[in-house]
């Protein structure tokens, strides 16, 4: 697959519904969340200090969605650190390099903002990421995987 015609940016309210929907056949919602409820969720996240939820797609459909924190003032093993959390990958389009272009567009916003550690939370180990978490160089630590990105 090409995946040099995906397009990844922040998401926006009007995403919302096609995440929701992304989520449920990803299988990551056991019960759906109303919109309603979903919209309040992303306005308070996107409040928060550098943490964004990002969506990736593939011919103007979503395929797949992250959210990245960057922690540019926690102090996690003598460095800065940004985690990725709730990785998902349409199932259609899994093992086509969706996955691998979200995390490396991920370890790009950590560089920008001097981070040098990127952990995957539990909450991805869902989504069958190891995969292309162990391409891209990640190494397993418990519940969580960590990457040194310099």
């Amino acid at each position: 697959m090409d995946t040099s015609s995906l397009t990844i940016h922040p998401a926006t309210e009007a995403d919302i519904p096609a995440i929701l929907d992304l989520y449920g056949q990803a299988g990551l919602d056991e019960e759906p969340m109303p919109l309603e409820d979903a919209i309040a969720q992303w306005r308070i996240i996107c409040s928060y200090p550098h943490y964004a939820i990002y969506v990736a797609l593939q011919e103007h459909q979503i395929v797949g969605t992250f959210a990245l924190l960057i922690m540019e003032n926690l102090i996690h093993g003598g460095q800065s650190s940004g985690i990725v959390e709730s990785v998902a990958v349409h199932p259609a389009y899994q093992g086509q390099g969706i996955g691998k272009a979200m995390m490396q567009n991920a370890m790009q916003h950590c560089r920008a903002h001097n981070c040098y550690k990127l952990t995957i939370s539990a909450n991805a180990i869902r989504t069958h990421a190891h995969q292309f978490y162990e391409t891209l160089g990640f190494q397993k630590h418990g519940y969580s995987f960590h990457m040194d990105l310099q």
